[in-house]
């Protein structure tokens, strides 16, 4: 009642009391209006968990996407480095060398090395600085587990890890390979290292994400390729 007349007061009949009641209690009123919408309500609260929890779905499968590409970018630039640092050693030294590659509990491994006698220590994993977990990122191949440089075949299995040997002779050139006689269409011909993510947990069998590094012709022509490309 005191605020309602001191608002119903004419200004000119205020005293300087009369005022400075009228402030504070303003003051006091406008102090619990504050107090009492601040902050969220439980309802507010929830609404906004929920929209993260939406948002994060929806962008969830587009970054485990993204980096499962920069994954098999990063093991496959490991592949073309190894070969193209084999090929460059053997022209320089003018000694064969060769790069075998192989998959250790589910991590893909290569080794540099002159001659064609695989050393039994000195191995690398592809991308060292990714970290790669076991089974992030899977290696294939067409090549014989047994004997390097052997006929190219023109596809690779993707049911099955793989592993075997490419060697550059002197000249940096692949010698004992017959490109003309694997079958298949000119463009599926070469020595081919592939990298992949796995379809599932667990599984050897590769994804729909794939790169590769293909070999294709007797002086060591090299060229990229991706996806159904690498097949």
């Amino acid at each position: 009642m005191e605020n309602l007349s001191l608002k119903l007061l004419h200004p000119g009949d205020w005293n300087r009391n009369s005022k400075q009641r009228y402030l504070v209690n303003r003051l006091r009123y406008a102090s619990g209006y504050t107090r009492h919408d601040a902050g969220f309500s439980l309802l507010e609260l929830i609404a906004v968990v929920l929209m993260i929890g939406i948002l994060g779905a929806i962008a969830a499968p587009g970054w485990l996407a993204f980096a499962n590409r920069q994954r098999v970018n990063k093991a496959n630039d490991a592949v073309v480095a190894a070969l193209q640092e084999a090929q460059r050693e053997a022209k320089k030294k003018k000694l064969s060398y060769s790069v075998s590659f192989k998959n250790e509990n589910g991590v893909p491994k290569l080794l540099i090395y002159q001659g064609t006698t695989v050393p039994s220590s000195g191995w690398k994993t592809l991308g060292e600085d990714m970290a790669f977990q076991s089974e992030q990122v899977l290696l294939y191949t067409n090549l014989d587990s047994t004997t390097a440089n052997k006929k190219a075949s023109a596809n690779i299995n993707y049911t099955q890890l793989g592993n075997g040997t490419i060697t550059f002779d002197y000249m940096g050139t692949l010698p004992n390979v017959d490109f003309g006689t694997a079958g298949g269409s000119s463009d599926q011909l070469g020595l081919k290292i592939a990298v992949a993510v796995p379809n599932s947990r667990g599984s050897i069998l590769a994804g729909n994400s794939k790169r590769c590094i293909i070999v294709d012709t007797l002086v060591g022509g090299m060229r990229t390729a991706k996806d159904s490309q690498c097949n």
